[in-house]
């Protein structure tokens, strides 16, 4: 059983963390793990539907990519500032963590850039609270607007730092979203679902595969590492997440009838799991702070299709606990050998 954080560190050579996706999504290869045989196969995310079973059902995560990273100037000193909305309140305040030069204080202003256009968000830093990020809130005539409505004119897609450095091309906004999306929330994207397009989802159906729509609002601390050299002392981030009635309902009737639930994506494995944590699939809705980690024994899901994760992350951990620790260490090194990319915008692992 590995607990130290060292043993889910290794080394990846720069230029495989991919920087763009590929000009069609479902062209992304997809590396076969067999937990069975312990075997290791390539293929294409377009071979999902040859791939699966009839009677199987993937389960997605439908949530939305808030255009939440900030990017302005201190209205004082007029220094770079740079921000990243995390939640809005019934009051107006937004939460948002926040980098720039300096020491900010509770009264400062910051001006946030529009795309596009000269106009400005100015935001009133009102609190600073315990997580290090502020208490904002939006002033002048954009007091009281609808925050989903000012990051659409205001915010920018919230790269991760590893692409692109977290710069934004116009190609995001859409690459950087899965075709199902639409529940807005996440402030990073369910990467594993950014593979499919309509047409993969309708040879799916026609293939006899199901699929059922979950929810988990992707925070900031999804790609952030571990700090804590033991992982049960490791302080997991809370996500927002949903599983509704009629979901259960389906993938009871999956299970019954022999099919398997695949989970799409890390954040469909928590929502899954946080839901059948007594040990029986319920509907659920609130904050899942679960980590996965071993010696954790899955409950409600079957096989797993994810991409390829950060060193020393919760993602890496939870997915080297669904697949074997010995199998998922030889995947990842077969995946850098055979110059596999990496990461957000990266191909996929399919274990079964």
């Amino acid at each position: 059983m590995t607990t130290e954080l060292d043993q889910y560190d290794f080394a990846l050579p720069k230029e495989l963390i991919a920087q763009h996706p590929l000009p069609h999504r479902a062209d992304a290869r997809l590396l076969i793990v067999d937990r069975r045989s312990g075997q290791l196969n390539h293929a294409h995310v377009r071979d999902l539907p040859e791939l699966l079973s009839p009677g199987d059902c993937l389960v997605l995560n439908d949530t939305r990519v808030l255009a939440a990273r900030l990017v302005g100037r201190r209205e004082g000193t007029g220094g770079r500032w740079f921000g990243l909305f995390l939640a809005g309140d019934s009051s107006g305040h937004w939460h948002v963590l926040s980098k720039t030069r300096g020491k900010l204080r509770a009264g400062e202003a910051v001006l946030v850039e529009g795309r596009g256009t000269n106009e400005e968000l100015r935001l009133k830093l009102v609190q600073r609270l315990e997580d290090g990020g502020w208490l904002a809130q939006p002033t002048g005539h954009h007091a009281g607007q609808s925050p989903l409505g000012l990051l659409e004119r205001f915010g920018r897609v919230p790269l991760p730092h590893y692409i692109r450095d977290a710069e934004m091309e116009d190609s995001d906004r859409d690459d950087y979203q899965t075709v199902y999306a639409a529940r807005p929330g996440a402030v990073a994207a369910p990467t594993a679902g950014l593979h499919f397009t309509p047409d993969l989802l309708e040879r799916l159906q026609r293939a006899g595969i199901q699929r059922v729509m979950v929810t988990l609002h992707v925070g900031a601390g999804t790609f952030r590492p571990i700090t804590a050299q033991r992982l049960e002392e490791h302080q997991m981030h809370g996500e927002w997440c949903a599983i509704e009635a009629a979901a259960v309902e389906r993938l009871e009737a999956v299970r019954a009838a022999g099919g398997r639930i695949v989970a799409v994506g890390s954040t469909s494995v928590r929502v899954l799991e946080t839901a059948a944590c007594d040990g029986t699939l319920r509907p659920w809705q609130g904050e899942t702070r679960l980590f996965i980690r071993p010696p954790y024994q899955f409950r409600a899901v079957d096989a797993l299709m994810t991409n390829f994760h950060l060193p020393r992350s919760t993602l890496l951990v939870m997915v080297r606990t669904f697949g074997g620790d010995a199998l998922l260490r030889r995947a990842y090194e077969q995946a850098i050998e055979q110059r596999y990319r990496f990461f957000s915008y990266g191909d996929a692992m399919l274990i079964l």
